[in-house]
């Protein structure tokens, strides 16, 4: 199982491929915010645990294992900032707030969290009347 680090990295891999259809050192760093020396090294790391085939110079491709990975951390992203948002967390704070608490939650509550959102989805009204009920609790600050 990748580390947190390891997850922040296939999680941007795949979100580059996706996007543009490669994904370069100097994207990857730009995106984490970290020196592309790191990159180098984490990129070897994920290589030499099978997550992607990467050739000096010539660049990289997530093997079937790690675009099984990175396709469920960015889908465990987007479910936590659907349910965030579904709850009424403002939006300045819902990224940092995902960042924060992905890597803590296991697998199981990621889970019960999707059955969560689904079941806020399928009746608005459901929605409403947790944000009714917030409102009277805490005010509508």
């Amino acid at each position: 199982m990748p580390t947190p680090s390891m997850e922040d990295y296939l999680e941007r891999i795949y979100k580059l491929i996706d996007e543009k259809g490669y994904a370069r050192v100097s994207d990857i760093a730009e995106g984490l915010e970290v020196h592309p020396s790191s990159v180098t090294k984490m990129i070897q790391k994920l290589d030499k645990d099978e997550y992607l085939i990467y050739e000096k110079y010539r660049g990289l491709v997530l093997t079937s294992k790690g675009k099984k990975v990175g396709k469920r951390l960015v889908d465990r992203h987007q479910l936590l900032e659907e349910f965030l948002t579904m709850i009424g967390v403002s939006d300045e704070h819902i990224y940092t707030d995902v960042e924060g608490i992905e890597h803590h939650l296991s697998w199981d509550s990621i889970t019960h969290i999707e059955t969560l959102v689904e079941y806020f989805r399928r009746d608005e009204q459901r929605l409403q009347e947790l944000r009714s009920i917030h409102n009277e609790l805490v005010g509508d600050s």
